[in-house]
C-alpha cells in the first residue's frame, strides 16, 4: 500500500471506523467503483457478473466448462495499490498475449485464475489466492457458483418490426443488441449464489451497485434470488453509481431516469438510500429527482467524471464523494427511521 493511502486511511480511521463496503458489477464500471474504493477502505468485497461470453473468458468457459475469469481479473487489478508493487502486478494480470496461435488475446490473469481453480477446485480459490498476490485491498467473489447466461426480451431487433419483441441470449448478444432491451432473465433461473458473498453483505456498512453495463453488469445480481433476498434484507445502506452515458445498443436512448427505473423494476422490494450522478451527464434533473424519490431515495450529484470528457469515472474524485457519503453517515442503521420508504407508487414497468 502506497504511503499516501495509509496515510489517507488512517485519517478517516481517526475519525470514524473505516465502512465494510459490498461493492456489484462487473467490467470497467466495477473496475472504477473498487478503484475508488480501495482508496477509502480495505474492508471492501467486491461480488462479480459471471455471464460472459465473449473473449478470452468465453473462450475458457467453453474449452473448460469453469466461470467465466475475466471480470474477476479485472476486479482484482482495480483493488492493487498504487505503488510499484501495485501497478506492476495489476500490468501483468491485465497483459494479454499476442500471437498466431491459441493463445491470442488471452489476458495472464485469466490464466492464473483457472489454474487455481482446476487445482483447488473451488470457485473463490482463484481469486482468493490471486488477490494477495497482487496485495490486493480487498476481496474479490463470483456472484454465483456456476456460469450464467443472460436472456434478454428486446423490442425492435428488426427495423421492419419495431414493435416486434424478440429474446436475445447471450452477454455479448445482449450488449450489442441493435434494439431496446426491455428486461433481462438469467439462465439458469435459480442459480446458487456465493455463500461468501450472501455472508459478506449481511456483514456490510454499504451495498454499492453502478456503474457499469446496466442489463448484463449491474442487474443481474438482483437476479440470483439468495443475493437479491440478502441485500434486501441486509441493514446496510444502498447506493447506486449511475452511468455517464448511454451504453452502444445495451442502453442506447436511455436517461439516467431510465436507469433508476429500469432497476426499481427488476427489483420492486429493493429500498435505496442514495443515487450518485455526475452532475454534469444528467439531462433532465427533474426527471431523475422524480425517479430517485420514486423509489425513497437521496439524489447526489457531483464531479465525478474524468476531466478529459471521456464516458469515464475518475478514480479520486469518486473516491472523494464516497468517503463523504461512507463515512459520515450512521453506518448500521437501525430503529423505526430506517425502515424500508414506501413507494411513490410502485414501478411497474420502466418503458
Amino acid at each position: 500500500m502506497s504511503t499516501t493511502a495509509r496515510g489517507r486511511r488512517a485519517g478517516y480511521a481517526r475519525t470514524r471506523r473505516l465502512p465494510r463496503v459490498v461493492a456489484f458489477g462487473g467490467g470497467h464500471g466495477l473496475a472504477a467503483s473498487l478503484s475508488a474504493l480501495r482508496r477509502i477502505t480495505h474492508r471492501l468485497t467486491a461480488v462479480v457478473t459471471v455471464a460472459d461470453d465473449g473473449g478470452s473468458s468465453g473462450r475458457l468457459r467453453r474449452e473448460l466448462g469453469v466461470l467465466p475469469p475475466g471480470d474477476l481479473r479485472m476486479a482484482l487489478a482495480a483493488l492493487c495499490g498504487d505503488d510499484d508493487w501495485g501497478r506492476t502486478w495489476s500490468e501483468v494480470v491485465q497483459h494479454r498475449f499476442t500471437s498466431a496461435g491459441p493463445l491470442h488475446d488471452h489476458a495472464v490473469g485469466n490464466l492464473l485464475i483457472v489454474a487455481l481453480w482446476q487445482l483447488l477446485q473451488e470457485p473463490v480459490a482463484g481469486p482468493d489466492w490471486v488477490g494477495p498476490l497482487l496485495d490486493a485491498q480487498g476481496r474479490v467473489l463470483p456472484m454465483a457458483a456456476v456460469p450464467l447466461d443472460i436472456a434478454a426480451e428486446v423490442v425492435g431487433c428488426d427495423p421492419a418490426h419495431p414493435t416486434q419483441v424478440t429474446t436475445v441470449r447471450g452477454q455479448v448478444a445482449v450488449a450489442s443488441t441493435s434494439g431496446r432491451v426491455a428486461s433481462i432473465a438469467l439462465e439458469p433461473a435459480n442459480p446458487p449464489a456465493c455463500a461468501e458473498a450472501v455472508a459478506a453483505i449481511g456483514e456490510a456498512d454499504w451495498v454499492i451497485l453502478g456503474p457499469g453495463s446496466w442489463f448484463t453488469s449491474v442487474l443481474p445480481h438482483l437476479l440470483v434470488p439468495d443475493l437479491e433476498r440478502a441485500i434486501v434484507a441486509s441493514r446496510a445502506r444502498r447506493l447506486v453509481t449511475l452511468n455517464l452515458a448511454p451504453q452502444t445498443g445495451e442502453t442506447t436512448g436511455f436517461s439516467q431516469a431510465n436507469l433508476v427505473e429500469v432497476l426499481a423494476a427488476h427489483a420492486p422490494d429493493l429500498r435505496l438510500d442514495v443515487v450518485l450522478a455526475d452532475a454534469s451527464a444528467v439531462e433532465n434533473v427533474q426527471e431523475l429527482r422524480d425517479a430517485v424519490a420514486a423509489v425513497g431515495a437521496e439524489l447526489r450529484l457531483a464531479d465525478v467524471a474524468a476531466p478529459d470528457g471521456t464516458a469515464r469515472h475518475d478514480p479520486l474524485r469518486l473516491a472523494a464523494v464516497f468517503a463523504e457519503i461512507l463515512t459520515t453517515a450512521d453506518a448500521s442503521p437501525e430503529g423505526p427511521e430506517h425502515a424500508p420508504p414506501e413507494r411513490h407508487g410502485r414501478i411497474a414497468s420502466w418503458r
